[in-house]
């Protein structure tokens, strides 16, 4: 009975130890503020979109190719309207428009522009991730179209459904939603590293600068965009948008300095 107690006392001890080193896939970054973020290891993946399972291609989304990228880690959730309103009441960040139905505490902050979103990240100890690094916590390394694969499902996510009020929007679907949903409402729509929301909501700015050919002279590793420019770069769709936008690789330019109730941002931090 001692051997057996023994022996049962030891197989919990090691599922104890081996559970504090399981990877959860989402951590908290010792030095940052706001929430947890997903680690996405170093290595390569496709970036871009592929025109012969993706039917919808835009011209600046090709070519298809492939990219290497160091490890690094982004945001599990989209900056939410409280952890904004945080950096605001420390001084680092100035208020954002407010917009009737977009500020509930765990909504994704609107109302941004690219400095606001970069002033935030900063003060977090974070910054905003690059266009690529962004693909790459999206989409994985298979060139999936969605952050779930290459089908479109609208139950994963938050875009135009039947509850939108604009004339394109998607009778056949309830996301639940008619304007922005609270961060992590689509547990289905999970990126391959467990980002989430990553598809629809809010548009994401990124740090780089749009270039219209960039990816036919993009290097193939660690690109950062053009090292230039007078618009940057959004990636992800948003709540009042066709399924379409929602592609990982769907890109979208606009001036840095504009504010709306569909513009939001997530922060990334290097992985080493």
């Amino acid at each position: 009975m001692n051997k057996i107690r023994s022996r049962l006392l030891f197989t919990i001890l090691a599922v104890l130890v081996l559970a504090q080193f399981r990877p959860t896939g989402k951590t908290r970054i010792a030095g940052t503020k706001g929430g947890p973020m997903v680690f996405v290891p170093a290595g390569e993946f496709w970036m871009g979109c592929n025109a012969q399972v993706d039917k919808n291609c835009d011209i600046d989304e090709k070519p298809y190719h492939k990219i290497y990228l160091d490890a690094f880690y982004i945001d599990k959730y989209e900056v939410t309207q409280e952890e904004y309103k945080e950096c605001v009441r420390a001084g680092a960040c100035r208020g954002n428009e407010k917009y009737d139905g977009f500020t509930g505490d765990r909504q994704p902050v609107v109302g941004v522009d690219w400095n606001d979103a970069k002033a935030y990240c900063e003060w977090a100890g974070k910054r905003l991730p690059t266009e690529a690094e962004w693909e790459k916590a999206t989409r994985g390394t298979d060139g999936r179209i969605y952050p779930w694969g290459n089908a479109f499902e609208g139950s994963r996510l938050n875009f135009c459904d039947k509850n939108c009020s604009f004339g394109w929007k998607d009778e056949n679907v309830n996301d639940g939603y008619a304007k922005t949903a609270p961060v992590g409402t689509y547990l289905s729509g999970a990126s391959p590293y467990g980002a989430l929301d990553m598809a629809g909501n809010v548009w994401e700015w990124v740090a780089d600068w749009y270039g219209k050919e960039y990816y036919w002279s993009s290097p193939d590793r660690n690109p950062r965009g053009p090292t230039s420019g007078t618009i940057r770069v959004l990636h992800g769709g948003g709540w009042f948008f066709r399924a379409r936008g929602a592609r990982s690789s769907n890109r979208y330019g606009s001036g840095p300095g504009l504010r709306d109730s569909y513009r939001g941002f997530r922060c990334a931090r290097d992985g080493n």
